[in-house]
């Protein structure tokens, strides 16, 4: 059974977030994408994040995906430690709803701007509902993201459509960049969950 060479169970560990007004569908997308896997940790203190194990090419991927709806709907904006350590940061609006599109620009790149860790992390705009009366154009949300450098979707959570797509495109770009697959590498043995800096014992 467990081989004793302790070989970890993936070659990397990313954390990806989901940010973007409260509504918008960023559970709905989670779900849709992670129907088959556990939860992890409940609502209630604040964040939920779900575990996805994907197999890209030869690499086994373990993706922490963070969804901050409950949190950010008390307090309209995350905290630093929700961005530390991130390599993927998926911005999610509502196709049919403008102000959640204008608050991306508004409040969600500036706090990117704030307390992203990673100068390289990969950052993807994502039109969700995109099979509903909009109310933001295709190109609106192509040229947002041409200027903000981020990857560019639509998708619609219900019907599924572009969902895996999203996720996958991200990740593919993540393992595109050294310096992220650098800290998401198991052999790092890093902790994403408790990123705190390292403090040697000086009793030594």
């Amino acid at each position: 059974m467990g081989s004793s060479s302790g070989q970890p169970e993936f070659d990397y560990l990313f954390k990806v977030l989901l940010i973007g007004d409260s509504g918008v569908g960023k559970s709905s997308l989670l779900l849709s994408f992670t129907s088959n896997t556990f939860d992890g940790l409940s609502p209630t203190i604040g964040v939920d994040f779900k575990v996805k194990y994907l197999i890209i090419g030869e690499k086994k991927l373990k993706l922490a995906i963070w969804d901050t709806g409950y949190w950010q709907e008390r307090f309209r904006t995350l905290t630093s430690s929700y961005y530390r350590g991130a390599q993927g940061i998926i911005m999610v609006y509502d196709v049919t709803q403008r102000d959640t599109f204008t608050n991306l620009s508004d409040i969600w790149a500036k706090e990117i701007d704030l307390y992203s860790t990673n100068q390289d992390c990969i950052k993807m705009l994502v039109g969700n509902k995109s099979t509903s009366e909009r109310a933001v154009s295709k190109k609106e949300g192509i040229d947002f993201a041409r200027e903000n450098g981020c990857l560019f979707m639509e998708c619609s959570a219900k019907t599924r459509v572009n969902v895996e797509q999203c996720f996958e495109e991200l990740v593919l770009k993540i393992l595109e960049t050294p310096s992220l697959t650098a800290e998401g590498s198991s052999g790092g043995k890093k902790n994403i969950f408790k990123q705190n800096p390292a403090q040697r014992s000086s009793a030594s």
